[in-house]
């Protein structure tokens, strides 16, 4: 695995996973995103697509962009997903080893129609106190600029969260954007990624893509990774609350099971019969 900026090329000799960890929160902190390449193996990722496919199979009628945390609550693949090790060892660079899941959620943006998400900063979007939380955006197909692929302003994660204006005057996946007088689009940098590579972003950067033009998918899971430490400001269940590695803080946050797989009612992957196993304790 290469942790590199997305001005840097991906084709040297691939150091491990422990070997880079600590590279990840040095150029984080320096620019409000890093990379981390070659996170997840061919087969995962392939599992990842047609997870997708499957969603959409679901719950037709949904665009592609807004699978949401909502239709995770008894999915185990998903749970699988976000729980897998090696993107829990990322996540615990930047919040410690409680970690939960507060949303995630697949932007597939299909060939030719994928809808842009424009300028925006996360965090303004979330009920979380305090904001502690890092995104991992996990490529599930090769992502470049034809397709849509993220666009970040460096080191903007300084910036104050600012309250999102509604936009409809083009389609977009948020419906609303940061005000123009905070976007320079002169600094910006796209985040190239293969399939399998991970971008790591702070809730305050300024980002967004461009819609896909191109006759290629441009999929990719967004994963919302909180400490244990950090309410998920709710007055009802949240769908997505899943405690994913270590402990829980007593009286923050009201976690869910991992959901168990049965067949024909989810969709099979490997190893699905016992990958509840690893569950954390959660009281």
């Amino acid at each position: 695995m290469d942790v590199t900026t997305a001005s840097e090329q991906a084709n040297r000799t691939q150091p491990t996973l422990t070997g880079q960890l600590p590279a990840l929160r040095e150029k984080y902190e320096r620019d409000g995103y890093v990379i981390a390449r070659n996170v997840i193996e061919p087969e995962l990722v392939e599992e990842g697509r047609r997870h997708i496919a499957w969603l959409l199979d679901q719950n037709p009628g949904t665009r592609p962009e807004q699978l949401h945390n909502w239709l995770m609550t008894d999915d185990p693949f998903w749970v699988r997903l976000v729980s897998d090790d090696r993107l829990l060892d990322i996540a615990q660079q930047f919040i410690g080893p409680d970690i939960a899941l507060f949303a995630s959620h697949y932007i597939a943006k299909r060939p030719y129609d994928g809808q842009a998400v424009l300028w925006h900063q996360d965090g303004s979007y979330w009920p979380l106190e305090p904001m502690e939380v890092v995104t991992l955006w996990l490529a599930l197909d090769d992502s470049t600029p034809e397709n849509g692929c993220l666009r970040v302003l460096p080191g903007t994660q300084h910036t104050a969260l600012q309250q999102m204006k509604e936009r409809r005057d083009v389609d977009n996946v948020l419906n609303s954007a940061i005000d123009d007088a905070f976007v320079d689009e002169s600094q910006a940098v796209d985040v190239i990624l293969k399939a399998g590579d991970v971008s790591i972003h702070h809730p305050n950067v300024i980002h967004g893509s461009n819609a896909n033009t191109s006759p290629l998918w441009r999929r990719g899971l967004t994963i919302r990774y909180i400490p244990a430490s950090t309410r998920i400001l709710s007055d009802r269940q949240w769908p997505s609350a899943f405690l994913l590695r270590g402990k829980p803080v007593p009286g923050v946050n009201d976690y869910l099971p991992w959901p168990k797989y049965k067949a024909g009612r989810h969709m099979p992957f490997r190893g699905a019969e016992t990958y509840h196993q690893r569950e954390p304790a959660r009281a």
